[in-house]
């Protein structure tokens, strides 16, 4: 019996010896932006680390179908008079290091983020709306008074100044911070990859900070909702960029790889089958200084709005990847209205008045501008700089402007726009949740722009806190008529995306959405944790 025994073990042994381990599956991806100084998006989200988020586990998210899914809370409910949000997590959610994830994380990440010069703090003001937030962000309140509190280990509760009838939506943009990592290292915590603990569905491998690549690996420790299917992450932002990526794409070094307006008949012909479309909810636009001449004219402003030629530039220039934007709102999202859409047009005539009106006569005398616009890879990297170059020659053109051209890291970028170092930009914006407030909110009581226009802040407030929605609609539409008639922005183009993926991808994220449309990584946490490769 021994001896049988002996042989069984000597072929288990044998026959293990044989079969190859299992392969992991990696998938190589285009990222962000190419420079990041934290992997913390509680900390900075203009230069965050690449895909820091996808370490984390946000309070609810997006599917492909743009469908809120809750994700560290299972439940949620709204008192009766609308002020009172209450927040119930998941039961057995940990850190990376073993620490169990509370709601004192959660609350302790905003409560940081208001004190800590967060560079997103308008959103928590504007869209949350927490009780107490503008006050403490301006340091003459105490934190404690904020609108949150953790009632107890799993249980969140938030007070807002006004009823907020889409604050889960606001929610897919909250993360938590480990507070037992903080009070030990502080924000150096998010700085060093051995340091760095994760609570979402993927930890940390690598991170390059020459160029912002980061290598990321299926957690071991989520328990939570969306476990990655793929084991190994590697993200490159230098493939963000379609004249580098499309290349690697087509060598084997990339899985999928976004396409300029050149690029697309080539990969639509060679591979029919990997092509994905996507109608990015985003707006590219023009906003500028409005204290600072010339474009303290609001006759200069509106010059620049009738000036430009939106069907050329997305016929010509930027075929298949943007369409013409009238509006900040993209078409299809909730509250677009067609009607305001429709006055931007290309009226040179116009146009012209309005600078003779500001008193440059066929642009005699206006200053020479510099307009600068961020670095960026993804779909912004194929449609911003030959946009710039476009306006650059349509504004000389049309109005008589010499306009020059400067390219900024992000972070760079953002704090000239905050700080009013330069007169005017291009600016990109895409959604953060569904609602017309996210849109409206950049530009409300200072926002991303500095802005302060009370009649347009006094309508976005009371369309904010409305719940009949034919009256949000009217309000809000109210509000962009302002935005349009003073000149505050010039809207350019929304997006849409184009990319090329490989075959050996699969899963639900590498298909269409029931509107035939593929966001692929614009909703990260969905799509990478949702991605099979063979």
């Amino acid at each position: 019996m021994n001896s049988l025994l002996k042989i069984a073990g000597a072929l288990a042994v044998a026959t293990a010896l044989t079969i190859p381990a299992l392969a992991q599956t990696t998938v190589v991806a285009p990222g962000q932006s190419t420079s990041g100084t934290y992997m913390d998006y509680m900390k900075t989200v203009y230069d965050r680390a690449t895909f820091a988020e996808l370490l984390q586990i946000p309070i609810a998210t997006f599917d492909k179908e743009f469908e809120l899914t809750p994700m560290a809370a299972e439940s949620w409910s709204q008192s009766e008079d609308g002020l009172t949000w209450t927040f119930k997590l998941r039961p057995g959610l940990v850190w990376s290091d073993g620490v169990p994830l509370t709601a004192t994380d959660y609350v302790f990440a905003l409560q940081r983020a208001a004190t800590s010069g967060y560079d997103f703090a308008w959103y928590w003001d504007f869209a949350g709306g927490i009780k107490g937030w503008k006050e403490v962000t301006e340091g003459t309140a105490d934190v404690s008074t904020l609108g949150l509190k953790a009632v107890d280990d799993l249980t969140i509760e938030v007070t807002t100044v006004a009823p907020k009838p889409y604050l889960p939506s606001v929610t897919s943009l909250w993360y938590p911070v480990p507070k037992h990592k903080v009070d030990e290292l502080g924000d150096d915590w998010a700085v060093n990859v051995d340091s760095i603990v994760s609570s979402g569905p993927f930890e940390i491998e690598s991170w390059e900070k020459s160029n912002n690549s980061v290598v990321f690996t299926k957690s071991d420790t989520y328990t939570g909702p969306w476990q990655a299917q793929i084991d190994r992450l590697e993200i490159d932002p230098t493939l963000g960029a379609p004249e580098v990526g499309l290349p690697a794409f087509l060598a084997g070094d990339a899985d999928y790889s976004f396409l300029n307006t050149g690029q697309v008949p080539v990969a639509t012909q060679r591979y029919p089958d990997g092509i994905r479309k996507n109608a990015v909810f985003a707006t590219s636009y023009i906003s500028y200084d409005l204290d600072s001449a010339p474009f303290n004219d609001v006759n200069v402003r509106r010059a620049f709005y009738y000036a430009v030629d939106r069907n050329e530039l997305t016929s010509t220039v930027l075929k298949d990847i943007a369409i013409p934007a009238g509006s900040i709102l993209p078409p299809g999202y909730p509250g677009y209205n067609a009607d305001i859409a429709a006055e931007a047009v290309f009226d040179p005539a116009k146009a012209k008045q309005f600078m003779a009106d500001a008193g440059f006569p066929n642009g005699e005398g206006f200053p020479e501008i510099e307009i600068w616009y961020r670095e960026e890879g993804g779909y912004n990297s194929a449609i911003v700089p030959p946009m710039a170059q476009y306006l650059q020659a349509e504004f000389k053109e049309v109005l008589g402007v010499t306009m020059n051209i400067r390219v900024l890291p992000g972070a760079e970028w953002m704090d000239g726009l905050r700080t009013k170092k330069n007169n005017i930009f291009i600016a990109p914006y895409e959604y953060d949740y569904l609602d017309p407030s996210n849109f409206y909110g950049i530009f409300y009581n200072g926002g991303r722009h500095g802005y302060h226009i009370p009649e347009y802040d006094a309508l976005v407030a009371k369309a904010d806190s409305e719940s009949d929605w034919d009256t949000r609609f009217k309000l809000y539409g109210e509000a962009e008529q302002i935005m349009i008639d003073q000149g505050l922005i010039v809207p350019l183009v929304h997006p849409v995306t184009i990319a090329v993926i490989s075959d050996q991808l699969g899963g639900d994220a590498a298909q269409p959405n029931a509107l035939g449309f593929t966001p692929l990584d614009r909703l990260a946490h969905y799509f990478f944790t949702h991605l099979t490769k063979q």
